[in-house]
């Protein structure tokens, strides 16, 4: 249903118009006027009315609502967003006199150099440091590695390689702290657009045992979620009717146990009694990319560099399982990541000029970016 608005200027004119037609005298409708004021009056209180009525039909149909208004409507679906999920890692607190004996309480807190995201050291009694207390740093030991998490649920707090270097409170001979690899994990909540593009494939679904049904479970167990069905086949390639195999990535290439687990008992939930499965991560086809950009006058050469080579790495990171990486998309990439790039030359793509192609077994993953 589609709802013809007006502006305020046109309910005023229109009934202006509409009044004089009706009069043969001369009014008046001068700014300041009492019949002026009367029809602006009347011009609000049917704008107030006109947006009440545009509210109503956004807040009642999925296509149109959004936030809570969007949550509820799904819900009478017994459909549900998926919800955020905090980034987790590992972090190693380091000293530079290990003299004394040092302990890393649970709970402890550090953060960005930026300040912006800030992560919980965790337990984890598989640690040879753990101990009920926290993590012991024993005299003569310089650094040990713990694990935290993200105190904030989001893709934010996937941070890169050395960006938490900052203790939030001091630790008692604990002078600094770093990541030696990236986070991973972290997913913002499904977004308006993504909940009703699944709500699609949930009604779509609803006839379960298809494919569609086992899309739906698989997406559902994860934000970002990501997948691959080959039927009729083993792992091996092998025919075998009646079996089928799932390659699932939760977007980082290297899913943990408990992601597969999640989207094993998704797809079991859905799938065709006496039918078969399995559940497996996908391969990793590592790509190296090279290039060099000509910069226009004004920009700083090396934040202009930066933006391509993030804009690289997002790129193939996020490319999809089975999805081949082009080699002449990347020069579009480049020009796309700022307006300061005038040129692109001598790329290379794992020392070539050929695409990269990925079975329905692999992801296409960034091992280095290099942007002089």
């Amino acid at each position: 249903m589609t709802i013809n608005t007006k502006t305020f200027a046109t309910l005023v004119s229109e009934q202006i118009a509409a009044i004089q037609a009706k009069s043969s005298a001369l009014i008046d409708f001068t700014v300041g006027s009492m019949l002026r004021a009367l029809v602006e009056t009347n011009a609000a209180l049917g704008l107030w009315i006109q947006g009440l009525v545009v509210q109503l039909l956004a807040t009642t149909r999925a296509a149109t609502s959004s936030d809570s208004d969007l949550d509820s409507w799904m819900a009478d679906y017994g459909l549900a967003r998926l919800q955020a999920i905090a980034a987790t890692g590992a972090v190693t607190f380091s000293r530079f006199t290990p003299t004394n004996q040092a302990l890393i309480p649970f709970g402890s807190q550090v953060q960005t150099a930026d300040g912006s995201q800030s992560y919980t050291v965790t337990a984890d009694p598989t640690n040879p440091a753990y101990t009920v207390a926290g993590y012991v740093v024993a005299a003569g030991v310089a650094s040990v590695t713990v694990p935290v998490a993200a105190n904030t649920a989001a893709a934010a707090g996937n941070a890169a390689i050395g960006q938490v270097t900052v203790l939030s409170q001091a630790i008692t001979y604990i002078d600094s702290v770093s990541n030696q690899a990236a986070f991973t994990g972290g997913a913002d909540a499904e977004s308006d657009a993504a909940l009703r593009a699944r709500f699609v494939v949930y009604v779509a679904s609803l006839s379960r045992a298809t494919r569609a049904a086992l899309g739906f479970a698989i997406t559902s167990a994860q934000p970002g979620a990501v997948y691959s069905i080959t039927e009729n086949q083993q792992y091996s390639g092998a025919a075998d009717i009646g079996f089928f195999y799932v390659v699932a990535d939760d977007g980082s290439g290297a899913p943990p146990a408990s992601f597969i687990t999640a989207v094993t008992n998704a797809i079991d939930a859905v799938r065709a009694i006496t039918t078969r499965f399995a559940v497996y991560s996908p391969a990793i086809v590592p790509v190296s990319v090279s290039m060099t950009v000509s910069l226009a006058t004004g920009y700083d050469p090396a934040s202009t560099r930066a933006l391509v080579t993030a804009a690289l790495q997002t790129y193939i990171n996020t490319l999809a399982i089975g999805q081949t990486l082009t080699y002449t998309r990347l020069a579009q990439v480049a020009y796309d990541a700022s307006p300061g790039v005038t040129n692109v030359t001598g790329t290379l793509l794992n020392g070539g000029t050929a695409d990269v192609t990925a079975t329905a077994k692999q992801v296409i993953k960034s091992s280095g970016v290099v942007v002089s």
